[in-house]
């Protein structure tokens, strides 16, 4: 699905990654852990386009570097932001729509109906919400509208950049079982960036641990079960 090799990201001049190898299979989920600085977003602004990087990023065998940042959307892929980024005056559905605008084949009144309905079944509680605003909306809430956003486009690789942050256990618990649930019921492989490790652990077959723009240490669950203390000490 995702390959990466001896990718090296910059912005102007300062190198933020150093010759960076991952990848994502077919239905995986991959997190890539790490402290603040270590290059996490940039990986994924990397996998998007909006950073100048040397090296290889394919998805499914094509070559994403000769792409614009629009046309890797349309080849399939989505990105959940760090900060959400949401349109705070829309309602809920108008921000779900949105999401699907990068397809053309999928802006058809039924096809969106089918996205967004999935969308609720995710999150129920956006179904209640559809046409509230979503500036009116806990931060929760707003990562939920987010995610389900980030799915409309119905991509074969979504990113998502630190998706529990600032938000109360009981709503990452949530979050968790979406993901799981959207890896195995769409077969869409994820890429997720976190801090939270409990949540990384729970949702990810395999792990990278970014430090400072390289790979320290790489896995799965199982290899890193004591993953806690060894991410303290690197």
């Amino acid at each position: 699905m995702l390959k990466i090799k001896d990718l090296s990201a910059f912005y102007d001049k300062a190198q933020i990654l150093y010759d960076l190898n991952l990848k994502v299979g077919e239905s995986e989920a991959v997190a890539v852990l790490g402290p603040n600085g270590a290059g996490k977003s940039t990986l994924l602004n990397s996998i998007c386009g909006i950073v100048n990087v040397k090296g290889g990023i394919e998805l499914d065998g094509q070559n994403l570097l000769k792409l614009k940042p629009h046309d890797r959307i349309r080849s399939g892929i989505s990105i959940c932001p760090e900060g959400r980024r949401l349109f705070l005056n829309m309602s809920v559905e108008d921000n779900l729509i949105l999401g699907a605008t990068s397809k053309k084949h999928q802006t058809s009144k039924k096809s969106l109906e089918k996205n967004i309905e999935y969308i609720f079944s995710l999150f129920p509680r956006l179904k209640e919400r559809r046409t509230q605003t979503v500036k009116t909306m806990s931060g929760g809430e707003q990562q939920m509208v987010a995610i389900g956003r980030a799915l409309m486009s119905k991509p074969k690789l979504l990113m998502l950049d630190e998706p529990s942050i600032g938000l109360a256990p009981i709503v990452i618990n949530g979050i968790a079982d979406a993901i799981k649930r959207i890896k195995e019921e769409l077969n869409v492989s994820i890429l997720l960036v976190e801090q939270n490790i409990h949540l990384a652990l729970d949702v990810a077959d395999r792990i990278y641990i970014l430090v400072k723009g390289k790979v320290v240490k790489e896995g799965t669950v199982e290899e890193l079960h004591d993953l806690e203390e060894k991410y303290l000490e690197v």
